[in-house]
């Protein structure tokens, strides 16, 4: 562990961020000694890429988190192995049509170790002679999101979404929980799959992951992965949320009841729940969440604005995402303004320390030297979904 980065990274906040981890910890910790749960919202990209999945799923791993949902792209990635190696090299000097490549004519050749090169050859075609022409062709080695436009992993993650697509169709599962069966159990996946918690893509995060996203909106209705997220932050005492948009479709979509928008299912005697209560913990570079939420807390201008019908964006002259509000809002709410790959690592280190718990794993801003590090490890020690594993998990599962 790099404690003489983590301290300075701690040193380097401003002490409004400091007091606001500091507070987030005292929260968690409280659930967590009261025997509470901690369920997380956390988006994409940024999340892969600073390490703080593989964190998360190492918190799951150790009872601190307790359940996740997350986008289709997370899925995807995690099924490839989180992160990966790929030589990127020009698509059009290999003889592929520029029309099928994306900007700039790249094409990729995912780096793999014959273990999983193996795998992947004995479920998919492999074309051979194109692999052939990417490892002479002239190119750059980059470590990013795995599978995604990686050949043939990339290929290979979208043609296997289909199949557990259907398998999850065919055993009433969800996408998420068939594919969990034989992820790597670094991932959020593998964790969810092994101590049975949840993990679900949420609604608005469904647009994401190429033809994987489709295969877990396919898998189980709009209205039950409405019900079984709104479930999972029913069961929570603290929520995080980790650079992630759209979060008023999430934490109070359409099943909740203290900002409003589950109030007719309560009034029909449906499933309904309610935030009041739980603490919102929220990561956010956006400049504009410190704004709106002192304007709330200073003059409860939000909930004001909101009394009287008028628009919110006018008024706080800033670029107003609607997740501000419901959290601006919301008296248990915890804004961290501040960059994800420095904050969760604090955080983590934290909480695990007062409850007296080791970490496995810790992650580092990844433009550090020990985020570097870190990045290079998650490709070497987090490995691709396996089909063997995941189809003998998925029998046994179904056997009783």
């Amino acid at each position: 562990m790099d404690q003489e980065l983590l301290e300075q990274l701690y040193n380097d906040l401003d002490e409004t961020m400091k007091s606001r981890i500091d507070t987030a910890v005292d929260r968690i910790v409280a659930a967590k000694e009261n025997g509470g749960k901690v369920v997380v919202v956390v988006g994409s990209g940024p999340n892969i890429h600073e390490g703080v999945t593989t964190l998360i799923a190492e918190l799951m791993r150790l009872d601190i988190i307790d359940g996740v949902s997350t986008s289709s792209a997370v899925i995807s990635h995690e099924m490839g192995g989180t992160l990966d190696k790929v030589k990127r090299c020009n698509g059009v000097a290999l003889g592929l049509e520029s029309d099928l490549l994306p900007r700039g004519d790249d094409f990729e050749l995912t780096v793999m170790d014959e273990d999983v090169a193996q795998n992947l050859r004995a479920n998919m075609k492999v074309d051979e002679d194109l692999i052939q022409k990417l490892e002479a062709a002239d190119g750059k080695t980059i470590v990013k999101a795995a599978g995604n436009l990686g050949y043939p992993m990339g290929l290979w993650i979208e043609k296997f979404s289909e199949e557990i697509g259907q398998l999850a169709r065919e055993y009433s599962m969800s996408f998420e929980e068939v594919a969990g069966l034989g992820a790597d159990p670094k991932t959020m996946l593998g964790q969810g799959a092994l101590n049975q918690k949840p993990v679900i893509v949420t609604i608005p995060q469904l647009v994401g992951g190429g033809k994987s996203g489709l295969a877990i909106g396919d898998s189980i209705s709009i209205a039950e992965r409405a019900t079984r997220l709104a479930k999972m932050l029913d069961s929570a005492d603290v929520i995080i949320e980790s650079a992630v948009a759209l979060t008023q479709e999430i934490h109070d979509g359409p099943l909740e009841r203290y900002t409003g928008h589950g109030m007719w299912s309560a009034w029909d005697g449906e499933y309904s729940y309610s935030l009041e209560g739980k603490s919102i913990i929220r990561m956010d570079l956006d400049p504009a969440l410190e704004a709106v939420y002192q304007a709330e807390q200073g003059d409860s201008a939000v909930q004001q604005a909101i009394a009287d019908g008028l628009p919110k964006t006018k008024m706080f002259k800033v670029p107003f995402r609607m997740e501000m509000s419901g959290f601006a809002r919301h008296e248990g709410s915890v804004p961290i303004i501040g960059d994800i790959g420095v904050v969760w690592p604090l955080m983590a280190l934290r909480v695990a320390d007062r409850l007296g718990i080791k970490l496995d794993f810790v992650s580092y801003p990844q433009q550090t030297d020990s985020g570097k590090a870190m990045r290079e490890h998650i490709v070497d020690d987090i490995k691709p979904i396996n089909r063997t594993r995941m189809i003998e998990n998925l029998m046994q599962l179904n056997s009783h």
